[in-house]
């Protein structure tokens, strides 16, 4: 990590040290403000003691992120085109981190004031989407360029879809419980527990589901919410100091030959199906001459693209062998080359088989490329650790209490949870990004419906806003945020 600040600018250093201050803070905001959706029912219930189970809580958010990989830090990273992810330089890259973080702390921080569990997913999406479209405005590119819409797309279906998924999933579960035994004294809330039972616990095995299950929370939520200040991190990284961060310079002698044959039997691959993509990659036209001064990324230039990656990693065996520029140079033509191979993936007429092949050379293209070195997991694990551990009171006692027009009853805490953990935890298998405040606001929501409690036609209408007004408003920020500081830097 020392390496990170030797033959630095001044001002460079500087800023460096602001912007990941900013991602640091975000995540440690992320803790607090998401905290209370993976302990709310576990305080709620009294299965726990609040600072205990904001303790551990923090504790698995920090585990979370540490063992969660880095698939979803670059399903947000690659939300911006490629175009302005192989292009960016040192002001630009500056204006883009600190315009999205700004626009997501402020929205965060202001929906936690006022106890909304809002998404603190949504919000960091939202402001990734408004410097991407304000960035294309900006330089006269098309809209439809300006962000990576597929990616967007089957983001904003993970977010739409999960809430929706969590809301039937926990009522069917609290059914199912009901059914199974529809006289336990887990379809109890707090309140009768104490008055009827006079225990101030819920039973042995209801209290252990619940922690168990809120653990689950938090393991999961730290590992999804964490791999997106991962990849906030290594967007700052690569914008202000490329040449340490474009490639792993920790990378093996083997890996970077699994990337360059990745290469030559990607060029196989198309060949090989050259009847297919011949025209959508005009195969056999383009030369090496053809690549401008000024490199974009197009699929017809792919052959060329291909060749001059080559050339670049022939006989390489170590990064640090390759100059700053070289190194930039490979990075943008590995992510064109992964773009593309993304589109064609997505093309009619290839074969099931085929596709499964390109998506294995796609992850051997990019493996060293899509990284994070581990003092940035750390650091990420521990600020969305330690955010965990203060401020959760504002949100426990909406979810708890304002959700339903009844308190909340051990199976509905026990449905909710659990749903919760599953449906995060398969987000994070597939690398999508979802939403804990959504899933499990919606599960108790659910589990109130189910058990025929009511909504609170009030708390309900004001999340369903937030929920609504979050994107957009966090998109106008960050756009109004980046427009201003690409005029302030010319």
């Amino acid at each position: 990590m020392i390496d990170l600040f030797s033959g630095l600018d001044a001002w460079v250093l500087v800023s460096l040290l602001l912007a990941l201050t900013f991602v640091l803070a975000f995540e440690f905001i992320n803790g607090f403000h998401d905290t209370a959706n993976a302990v709310a029912t576990v305080i709620y219930t009294k299965a726990m003691p609040p600072h205990l189970a904001v303790f551990f809580s923090g504790v698995f958010n920090f585990l979370g992120v540490l063992l969660g990989g880095v698939g979803v830090a670059y399903a947000i990273v690659h939300l911006l085109p490629v175009e302005l992810l192989i292009n960016v330089n040192t002001g630009h890259g500056l204006a883009m981190v600190f315009s999205l973080l700004a626009a997501a702390i402020t929205w965060n921080l202001g929906t936690w004031y006022f106890g909304i569990p809002a998404s603190s997913s949504h919000t960091l999406i939202g402001s990734i989407l408004g410097v991407g479209l304000a960035n294309a405005l900006i330089n006269d590119i098309p809209l439809g360029d300006g962000v990576n819409w597929q990616k967007a797309i089957d983001i904003a279906m993970s977010l739409v879809v999960s809430p929706m998924a969590g809301f039937a999933v926990a009522a069917l579960v609290l059914i199912g419980l009901k059914w199974w035994r529809p006289l336990s004294k887990m379809h109890k809330t707090p309140d009768q527990r104490r008055k009827l039972d006079d225990k101030k616990h819920p039973p042995f095995w209801n209290r252990l589901v619940l922690v168990v299950s809120a653990m689950g929370v938090s393991f999961v939520h730290g590992s999804n919410d964490g791999q997106k200040g991962i990849g906030l991190i290594m967007l700052v990284l690569i914008g202000i100091v490329p040449a340490k961060f474009v490639l792993d310079l920790n990378s093996t002698t083997y890996q970077i030959e699994r990337t360059r044959d990745a290469t030559l039997h990607m060029s196989q691959f198309y060949q090989r199906n050259a009847a297919t993509l011949g025209e959508f990659l005009a195969l056999g036209k383009a030369k090496s001459s053809d690549l401008p001064e000024q490199f974009s990324c197009n699929p017809q230039q792919t052959e060329p693209t291909i060749a001059a990656l080559q050339a670049s990693l022939q006989g390489v065996t170590d990064y640090h062998s390759l100059d700053a520029e070289k190194r930039v140079e490979v990075r943008r033509y590995l992510l064109c080359l992964d773009d593309t191979a993304k589109k064609v993936g997505k093309l009619p007429g290839l074969e099931a088989r085929e596709k499964a092949d390109l998506e294995k050379l796609r992850k051997d293209l990019t493996a060293t490329t899509e990284y994070a070195p581990f003092w940035v997991i750390v650091a990420v694990a521990l600020a969305l650790g330690l955010g965990t551990m203060v401020g959760w009171k504002r949100v426990v006692l909406t979810v708890g209490e304002k959700i339903g027009k009844q308190g909340m009853t051990y199976a509905q805490g026990m449905s909710a949870q659990i749903t919760a953990a599953c449906a995060i935890g398969m987000a994070n298998v597939f690398a999508l990004p979802v939403s804990t405040t959504h899933v499990l606001s919606s599960g108790v929501a659910g589990t109130m419906v189910a058990n025929k409690s009511g909504l609170q036609g009030g708390t309900v209408k004001t999340i369903l806003l937030a929920w609504v007004l979050t994107l957009p408003a966090s998109m106008g920020l960050a756009a109004g945020l980046f427009w201003l500081a690409s005029k302030a830097i010319g």
